[in-house]
């Protein structure tokens, strides 16, 4: 399932819960969720409202008295030990760590000591575990989003008036690609700039796709020449080559390049582990020739759009590389998913590959394959062929 996130008048944390309730994700089902936080002091109100004729869904949180504030450090902690599904415990984490992080460089603390105070505390809570929640409850595996608008003038907050975008905003958005309007509001909220940096895989006009679902969820204000609304769009991407053929799969990456040839090789071994870290999808080391016939190695990484900064400046950071070059590129992929089997090891993770004639073939995770093979003592080929046999 893919989801496309158009953001033609920006995106809130509030925004994208409306947006999902208004697909088909059931309060009541979402508010039972968050109390497992356990996440109490509040209520979630779902109200039928229209922006400029188009009807939406606008959720609200409502705080009661006894709500306590919370930094960073305790947000953590509460997700860590809840009882959320592991995915839904991973993305929270991301997208607060990206506020967090933001928060901190701008305001000049310590990331564990940002504050959400008592009714953002809670606000931000519901928001970003709810978005994580309802994406795992629709089976969305791809989000796509639409390049972000900006508005402009000042916001007033709890760090006094600033300007729009607010700094903390612009930060997380960085390396993904944005456009001023006259709207003089603020349309994006560090919130929302968060969820869609942490879940979009790149940002570009809608991609080919059959639509199943429009969800529309309503801002707080009334905009004068726009309807103030986020539309997900939610479907199956549209990739058949031709009509009794397998499927593939397409999507944009960026490639990021650097030649070095003056690097202890030792090293190369961190450096690819500090790029996988921080979002890389794969990482080559090519051995080339440079000017004066020099022996060198081109380090060239594929990763999502919403990477790239951070990437590079990984390379930056921890290589002797003096600067990188990046571009854009299509891919084009056979079908893949990742399903749960019984096998003799027990209930393993293992991807199964479609091809173009609409065969399949299972391939083992390494890393689940190198758990087994070191808790048994037993060859890393040994352990794929016994999979492969048991299925």
């Amino acid at each position: 399932m893919i989801a496309y996130f158009d953001c033609f008048s920006g995106i809130s944390g509030d925004m994208t819960l409306g947006a999902f309730l208004d697909l088909g994700v059931p309060i009541e089902w979402l508010k039972d969720r968050l109390e497992t936080i356990p996440l109490t002091g509040f209520d979630l109100v779902a109200t039928s409202v229209f922006r400029h004729g188009i009807g939406a869904k606008r959720v609200e949180v409502h705080v009661k008295d006894n709500a306590t504030s919370r930094h960073y450090g305790d947000i953590i902690n509460i997700i860590e030990k809840s009882p959320l599904p592991p995915e839904v415990k991973q993305r929270s984490l991301d997208i607060f760590e990206k506020i967090a992080g933001a928060e901190a460089l701008i305001h000049g603390c310590p990331k564990e000591e940002v504050h959400f105070h008592e009714v953002g505390g809670i606000d931000a809570l519901a928001d970003i575990v709810g978005t994580a929640l309802c994406v795992d409850y629709l089976g969305i595996k791809n989000v796509i989003a639409s390049p972000i608008p900006m508005g402009r003038g000042f916001v007033h907050c709890q760090h006094g008036t600033l300007p729009v975008p607010a700094p903390a905003t612009l930060e997380i958005l960085k390396g993904v690609p944005v456009y001023g309007t006259k709207v003089p509001h603020e349309l994006v909220t560090p919130t929302g700039a968060a969820i869609v940096v942490t879940f979009a895989e790149s940002f570009k006009e809608m991609p080919d796709m059959i639509v199943e679902k429009i969800g529309y969820g309503a801002g707080r204000r009334e905009l004068e020449l726009q309807p103030n609304l986020l539309r997900i769009v939610l479907g199956t991407e549209r990739t058949n080559l031709k009509e009794g053929t397998g499927e593939y799969q397409t999507d944009q990456i960026v490639i990021i390049e650097t030649c070095i040839d003056d690097m202890n090789p030792e090293i190369f071994g961190f450096l690819m582990e500090r790029l996988f870290e921080k979002g890389a999808l794969d990482v080559y080391w090519i051995p080339i020739f440079m000017k004066k016939n020099r022996p060198a190695t081109m380090v060239q990484i594929l990763c999502p759009e919403n990477c790239r900064e951070v990437l590079m400046a990984c390379i930056l950071t921890e290589s002797s590389s003096l600067g990188v070059r990046y571009y854009h590129a299509k891919r084009r992929m056979l079908g893949r998913e990742r399903i749960i089997v019984k096998t003799v090891y027990g209930e393993i993770a293992v991807k199964r590959i479609t091809g173009l004639d609409g065969s399949s073939r299972i391939v083992p995770e390494y890393e689940i394959c190198k758990k087994i093979a070191l808790a048994k003592g037993l060859p890393l080929r040994v352990v794929y062929d016994t999979i492969l046999k048991s299925l």
